[in-house]
């Protein structure tokens, strides 16, 4: 759970890039991808739980969110002229 908490905060999307990023870390050598990848699909639920609850404590005290940094067109004037 720390590692994709980590990943998460780091904003690494894929493992290969989070185990590039761990080489020379002490935990390298403690776990491989395919055994990251496997408890990081059966811990799903409980890293659902507790981002939901992080979420609320930061969320708690808030009037606005930043949903999105970049513009996204939502439409287009395709036939305007």
């Amino acid at each position: 759970i720390s590692l994709t908490i980590l990943a998460e905060f780091k904003s690494i999307d894929s493992e290969h890039q989070l185990f590039r990023e761990i080489k020379g870390w002490e935990i390298e050598t403690k776990i491989e991808r395919s055994v990251y990848n496997r408890r990081k699909r059966k811990l799903f639920p409980y890293i659902e739980k507790l981002r939901i609850k992080m979420a609320e404590k930061f969320n708690e005290f808030e009037n606005y969110f930043v949903i999105d940094s970049m513009p996204l067109e939502v439409c287009k004037m395709a036939r305007s002229s």
